[in-house]
């Protein structure tokens, strides 16, 4: 999948059904969520926006799309897989 079929995706999700799934294992900064429910809200030209409920707070950070494409960010309605790709 290349970087613009990558960002038509993720657009078509956040105008369809904002409500996914995601893998991320990132160390800098530290995050591992393995098939965590998240909601994308924003996307922009470079980065996309991403809430997601954790210990009954609500975080969230922006992800480029990059990060899909090396697979250190995972939607799991893009790949169609439930189990982490690392």
């Amino acid at each position: 999948m290349t970087l613009t079929e990558i960002k038509i995706k993720i657009q078509k999700l956040y105008n369809t059904n904002p409500e996914i799934h995601i893998n991320i294992h990132c160390n800098h900064p530290k995050m591992y969520y393995d098939n965590e429910p998240a909601i994308i809200r924003g996307v922009y030209p470079h980065i996309f926006q991403l809430e997601v409920k954790e210990d009954n707070q609500i975080k969230s950070f922006y992800m480029q799309y990059e990060d899909v494409l090396i697979k250190r960010v995972e939607i799991i309605e893009l790949t169609g897989s439930t189990k982490p790709s690392i």
